[in-house]
């Protein structure tokens, strides 16, 4: 069974102005849609590993995949998950602050909301080169801040992705060209915190 590219959730120009309309047309339609195809050829001579889900074959550092294909899944498998989380975890008339349980867990493991956005944005200027900045949930449901080289996840580390910044440079450069900073402090005017919450949860 193959994987596709889902479709967006809002309108190309929805996340106007902060993400302008061609760089979401190119970054989805264009580059992620190539990490989708290219995952679906590099298992095409396993038909059982077909059958996993995404995360079952990044998990482990895709330990169930051949060494052969074993780079070429954690590259596009990898793009293609972090970018199914990205375009979620974002959208038209969000942001603000998280609620609930959720706010709840960031101020006693940052102090406070700020702290974290600090921290996320920190990480996501220290990452030379491609990456992504998570706010992920460990094994002991502790929540971390901390950034993946290219399209490594946390899904190969066994955590739990709720929120993620994209920092290849596709993501943000038709705007921003070299102020990699000011699309990171942008995002969070998009977040969608009842995705973040309910990602949480889980």
């Amino acid at each position: 069974m193959s994987f596709t590219l889902p479709a967006l959730p809002y309108p190309h120009d929805a996340l106007e102005p902060y993400i302008d309309k061609m760089t979401l047309e190119i970054h989805h339609g264009k580059h992620h849609n190539t990490y989708v195809t290219n995952v679906n050829k590099a298992l095409e001579p396993y038909p059982e590993l077909q059958k996993l889900t995404l995360e079952e074959l990044l998990a482990n550092w895709c330990e169930k995949v051949p060494e052969a294909a074993r780079q070429a899944v954690i590259g596009n498998g990898g793009g293609t998950w972090n970018h199914n989380l990205y375009w979620v975890v974002m959208g038209p008339k969000c942001g603000g602050e998280p609620g609930g349980k959720l706010a709840q867990a960031i101020k006693s493991t940052f102090g406070s909301f700020a702290t974290l956005k600090e921290k996320m944005v920190e990480a996501g200027l220290k990452r030379l080169g491609s990456g992504w900045s998570w706010l992920a949930k460990t094994k002991e449901g502790k929540l971390e801040v901390y950034s993946t080289l290219n399209h490594d996840s946390p899904i190969m580390e066994g955590k739990t992705p709720i929120f993620v910044i994209d920092v290849w440079e596709h993501a943000y450069y038709l705007k921003y060209q070299n102020r990699r900073a000011d699309y990171l402090n942008a995002i969070w005017n998009l977040t969608n915190w009842k995705e973040v919450e309910k990602r949480y949860a889980q």
